[in-house]
């Protein structure tokens, strides 16, 4: 686990340790650069492997080397510059009238370009040490990255945990065991619709629709009625594109979500320095990323044993949506196994939500350019293609704000912020 020193590793963990039957783990070798963070995860995750039982060893190590030598899976779930760059993430975007997000639109792109060269280094080491290991990316922005990391030839899957949320969430209502229930997931990471939901193969979306409507909507911070209307169910990131003025309101009434994180994060570090404290703290759950642990432990799963079960994870376009290019990353239904994913043949998509998908595809791309390449022009362009800035004179001001406000994390911006 690259990042292993973050606060929601315990969450994996406490996976690992749950569904051990389907995924048999020998060693779990935690690769973090912080070593307080290191070290109080990597003890935390030792007593909760011992008190459920599990036989695995736990390596910490700040290098990359020795954590990676010999590993089937490698997890990537870093996050460089810390909350402090979140912060920067979700605010600079505001002092220019945009949403404030560290995956999506300004802040997701600064958040991009300092992370993309550093997953890419870290992903050599991978090739090097464990060529034969899967990369799986739950590093955001995941559609990003992930493209980043195959476009370098790098055996990498993208993974989420919208998708599995909705399923649960499903599931739940329905009252059927998860694995009756599947998806008509379609978009980009962090731009998706559920356009079906299927119980033992049969739609039963308006239903749930009917029934639930209400609470979907207040589920995903939008509208009474909004996917009614769609006939689909928006993730709750499209919020920052269906309500963006009320949400920009929003964001300068109340503290950033990096300030509430880096707080939780310190509660958190407490219990987890605490001999006593052998599962993971309910408080945890304020720390987002529900049934991430399932969701890996499946992938995982089936990358190594060949399940070629159906997953939702971020992949190759291929053909899949026509019309947007081969090389495109997209977030669908695939089956995975040892081969890797594929992705499944997805119904036409409705010009209201292809168009967008479109719109932030291309953005990707540029935004992909910038972070491998740098340079001030391309930052401006992938700033003009986003749909949520769009604007010349926001594009020129922005580019200007997040150069200087990412300069610490990337080195060709020194000296070129303003040009």
């Amino acid at each position: 686990m690259v990042g292993g020193g973050s606060t929601y590793t315990p969450e994996l963990v406490d996976g690992f340790a749950r569904l051990r039957g389907e995924l048999p783990v020998s060693e779990l070798a935690l690769i973090d650069p912080d070593p307080r963070r290191l070290e109080l995860v990597a003890g935390m995750a030792r007593r909760m492997l011992a008190h459920a039982g599990h036989p695995a060893r736990v390596l910490a190590t700040s290098s990359a080397a020795e954590g990676v030598a010999g590993a089937a899976v490698v997890l990537f779930q870093l996050r460089v510059g810390g909350q402090a760059a979140r912060e920067l993430d979700e605010t600079v975007p505001g002092r220019c009238g945009c949403v404030g997000q560290e995956t999506t639109g300004a802040g997701g792109l600064a958040k991009a370009l300092r992370t993309v060269p550093v997953v890419l280094s870290i992903a050599e080491t991978v090739r090097k040490h464990a060529p034969d290991a899967w990369i799986v990316d739950f590093t955001n922005p995941v559609g990003i990255v992930t493209r980043a990391l195959l476009d370098a030839g790098h055996r990498a899957i993208g993974l989420c945990n919208v998708a599995i949320g909705f399923q649960r969430r499903f599931a739940a209502w329905l009252g059927a065991d998860p694995s009756r229930v599947s998806l008509g997931h379609v978009g980009l990471n962090h731009l998706s619709w559920e356009r079906a939901v299927f119980l033992d193969g049969a739609d039963v979306l308006p239903a749930l629709l009917e029934r639930h409507g209400a609470e979907l909507a207040a589920m995903v911070g939008l509208r009474p009625g909004l996917p009614a209307r769609l006939g689909a169910v928006p993730s709750y990131y499209l919020r920052y594109f269906y309500a963006h003025d009320e949400v920009v309101r929003e964001q300068r009434a109340a503290p950033s979500r990096a300030s509430e994180v880096a707080a939780l994060e310190e509660r958190l570090l407490e219990l987890y320095a605490d001999p006593a404290v052998v599962t993971k703290p309910e408080l945890l759950a304020g720390r987002g990323g529900a049934f991430y642990s399932e969701a890996a432990v499946a992938l995982i799963a089936s990358l190594l044993g060949d399940r070629r079960d159906v997953q939702v994870v971020n992949v190759r376009n291929g053909g899949t949506l026509p019309f947007l290019p081969e090389e495109a990353v997209i977030e669908v239904p695939a089956v995975v196994g040892a081969a890797g994913a594929r992705p499944l043949p997805v119904p036409p998509v409705e010009p209201l939500y292809a168009g967008l998908i479109g719109h932030v595809s291309a953005y990707e791309t540029l935004a992909l350019e910038a972070a491998v390449h740098g340079g001030a022009d391309r930052v401006r362009a992938a700033l003009l293609a986003h749909p949520l800035v769009g604007q010349d004179d926001l594009a020129e001001e922005l580019t200007a704000l997040l150069l200087e406000a990412g300069r610490a994390h990337l080195p060709w911006a020194r000296g070129t912020v303003g040009a």
